[in-house]
């Protein structure tokens, strides 16, 4: 038989269905639309929480070895610690008792006068321990996981801090563990107090510091502002989720360039999160004012006009007998 009449055609065993062409122009076209959805209908939200609930236990089991080797170096290498903090502890035990005395005679009189002054006692902030899961392995973004969620009482905007000061703020929760934001995010902002000057502004993320030392800035600050490296930054609390005074970070550079209107204010947050293990969850200060004026004005009942012949304030019994 002559070659050019083979058939040289695969089998329909052999096919391959679409094109390779084909189905990348069909998964492109599925993955716009389902980011598409979840941004603007939120539809992969209940199936993000499911897949997160359901692989929880999988981390879980995948982060055992992992404590277990810190937990081991821990306690292997923390006995000479252990040892060197008692012997300074011993040492700054004396001083510390002078200062605890000084702080309960000035506590007594802050009491003293918000009594005489009829001021409100500072609202009592409610927190919720939790511990570090994981980073979130996203290059683009700074966040890292916790392992408490909605089952225990965990809500978004939410402040998380640690032994040092603001850490971040909750983000996003889930069933059994919250994503939370940190301070050197591009989309973090914090109102913040100057405790030098009495100055407020607003600290931003700024990710491309973090290399140089710094990891914050103060953005929109006039190029005279009263600004010197060194100032400590806390937390004001006029946006109604930080409470205030709470650390937030250091100045350590102010760059006034010529002909510009803004300084550039560098500022390194006082919170380190590559070691901190444990944080603590505080409520959001929203959840704890009282109601706005114009809210508590909606919900009080209208007022009872006066019955016919009674007396209004100020209407003299002399002005009724006229009237009568």
């Amino acid at each position: 038989m002559p070659l050019g009449t083979l058939d040289r055609t695969p089998p329909p065993f052999f096919k391959q269905g679409p094109s390779a062409l084909t189905k990348l122009v069909f998964f492109a076209a599925l993955a716009l639309f389902l980011m598409v959805a979840d941004t603007r209908f939120r539809l992969t939200g209940p199936l993000r929480a499911t897949v997160a609930t359901v692989l929880h236990p999988v981390e879980l089991a995948l982060l055992a070895p992992v404590r277990g080797w810190i937990a081991a170096s821990e306690y292997l290498g923390g006995l000479q610690q252990a040892r060197e903090r008692e012997d300074r502890a011993l040492q700054q035990q004396a001083g510390v008792a002078e200062r605890a005395l000084r702080t309960e005679q000035l506590a007594a009189e802050n009491e003293r006068l918000r009594e005489l002054l009829e001021l409100r006692n500072a609202l009592k902030v409610r927190g919720t321990a939790a511990e570090l899961l994981y980073e979130a392995s996203d290059p683009y973004s700074r966040k890292i996981v916790i392992d408490r969620g909605a089952k225990d009482g965990i809500v978004t905007a939410s402040p998380v801090v640690d032994a040092a000061g603001v850490l971040g703020q909750v983000t996003r929760v889930y069933p059994l563990m919250s994503e939370v934001t940190l301070l050197t995010d591009k989309d973090a902002a914090v109102p913040v107090l100057n405790t030098r000057t009495q100055v407020r502004a607003a600290a931003f993320g700024d990710p491309g510091s973090v290399a140089a030392g710094a990891g914050m800035e103060l953005r929109f600050m006039a190029s005279n502002a009263d600004l010197q490296a060194g100032d400590a930054l806390a937390t004001s609390g006029i946006d109604g989720v930080y409470p205030p005074g709470l650390p937030v970070g250091r100045i350590v550079g102010v760059d006034r360039r010529a002909g510009s209107t803004f300084a550039k204010v560098s500022v390194v947050p006082v919170a380190r999160p590559d070691s901190v293990r444990h944080v603590l969850v505080l409520e959001p200060m929203a959840q704890q004012l009282p109601p706005r004026p114009e809210e508590a004005a909606t919900s009080a009942p209208p007022p009872r006009r006066p019955a016919r012949g009674a007396s209004r304030p100020g209407q003299s019994d002399r002005d009724l007998g006229a009237r009568r």
